[in-house]
């Protein structure tokens, strides 16, 4: 779409009631035709109207709008598409209101560190390794871990500072992480893929983030049909999996939607660092699972597992349980059952714990999970509870409290986590109470 020559506010609305509602970018133009403003938008249509209808604005939005004489936009296949192409249209057109991205090292980059033989991909402030190559900047880090959280399930790169060298011996013996079984990496460490392929997975990451996706797919396909007619099956299958992806990366969770939509944001990286301080951990606590039990004096008596990764609800490692061995109302009984279930069958399979659990409850629910946790015969990093009336985080084997005031980012997270696991306890109750009242089979 060119730039409308009168400018006026209700041509330029007519014109952006007429755009499409998929994701895309816009670029707002002056009357030089000059470049002005670039923004992204989930709606197009929506987002780009929103700037001709009459509202209080704040002056750098009225200095704005006042200054717009027409637009172009691009649409595109995803919101996260939509997000990296107008990082690079921003630093390409270098448009007047866009001050935010002036000062590049105010705002986070997307680092892919070539220079390791498997390279990873981590959010940088600076440009400070020359054997890296950086994208960016971005406006906002909590959409770059989103984004980067989303590539990550289609490229399962590493994103560890575990160091690897070109040979893989010694790394045979060590056992794959949560995110290897998670799948979202694809194991250098232990020698689950070599590095030649690994590096052809981070140039065609590298490539997506450059904006060349309808290349690379066609590439990536022409390479799949090659290794399935000389019979690398495996090899195809990978290859395919990555092109459906991609083709269908618009169903993806947008970048801007909050996978726990019951709670307001926060900042992951503060409150996980609150609480490695608070607990002496010697590692950030990547993850946490909360337990909770719900019933009604006594009937349809449920447990529920949730699981956080980076701050974040991981949907795909909630679990439920109906209560097996305890009859009428006993939180503290139901509560170790949950626990000897969940973490009894870890240890038995040697898998890694959390690196924090935490209980809905006060000093008796945690005591009921250390004595059937200690049963396994394994420990996470901390083992904790929470009960909403006081808001007072315990930890097992401390007997005071674990001070925390409540605008403490560390205890949010907790206060999330534990929210999360009443709610989703809560709603596994109800679908069971609803089955007895209307007699149905579990």
């Amino acid at each position: 779409m060119t730039p409308d020559n009168h400018g006026e506010p209700e041509n330029l609305l007519a014109l952006a009631r007429e755009l499409p509602e998929g994701p895309g970018v816009y670029v707002m133009r002056d009357r030089e035709g000059g470049e002005i403003y670039v923004g992204k938008a989930k709606c197009l249509r929506r987002r780009v109207i929103s700037y001709f209808q009459k509202r209080n604005r704040q002056y750098k939005d009225l200095a704005l709008v006042e200054n717009i004489a027409g637009f172009e936009y691009v649409e595109t296949d995803s919101e996260l598409e939509a997000f990296l192409l107008e990082s690079r249209m921003i630093k390409d057109l270098q448009p007047r209101y866009n001050v935010m991205l002036k000062n590049n090292e105010q705002y986070p980059l997307v680092e892919v560190t070539w220079g390791e033989d498997f390279p990873r991909i981590v959010i940088a402030r600076r440009r400070e390794n020359p054997e890296s190559r950086y994208f960016g900047p971005f406006v906002g880090a909590g959409d770059v871990r989103t984004a980067l959280a989303i590539l990550q399930r289609i490229f399962r790169f590493r994103s560890c500072g575990l160091p690897l060298g070109r040979e893989p011996r010694g790394r045979e013996s060590r056992r794959g992480c949560l995110n290897y079984h998670l799948k979202r990496c694809s194991g250098p460490c232990f020698g689950g893929i070599g590095r030649e392929e690994y590096r052809r997975r981070i140039s065609s990451l590298s490539r997506f983030l450059s904006g060349q996706k309808k290349s690379l797919i066609e590439d990536l396909r022409r390479d799949m049909e090659l290794a399935a007619a000389e019979l690398r099956f495996e090899e195809a299958a990978e290859l395919r999996d990555i092109v459906e992806s991609l083709t269908t990366i618009n169903r993806h969770p947008g970048i801007d939607e909050s996978l726990a939509p019951f709670n307001p944001r926060l900042e992951p990286e503060k409150g996980l660092e609150a609480l490695r301080a608070a607990l002496a951990l010697d590692e950030l606590p990547r993850r946490i699972e909360g337990i909770d039990i719900a019933n009604l004096m006594g009937k349809e008596v449920v447990g529920s597992l949730v699981s956080f990764l980076d701050g974040v609800p991981f949907k795909n490692g909630y679990r439920r349980y109906r209560i097996k061995t305890v009859a009428g109302q006993d939180d503290f009984a139901c509560i170790a059952e949950v626990v000897r279930r969940r973490y009894g069958k870890m240890a038995a399979a040697a898998e890694d714990f959390p690196d924090i659990i935490l209980i809905d409850g006060g000093k008796g629910q945690l005591g009921a999970a250390a004595e059937a946790l200690r049963e396994t015969g394994a420990w996470p990093g901390a083992l904790m509870s929470l009960a909403k009336a006081e808001e007072t985080p315990y930890l097992a084997g401390r007997e005071e409290p674990i001070p925390l005031s409540r605008r403490n980012p560390g205890l949010k997270i907790l206060m999330r986590v534990r929210d999360e696991s009443h709610r989703f306890a809560q709603h596994y109750h109800h679908i069971l109470r609803r089955k007895a009242m209307f007699g149905e089979r579990d």
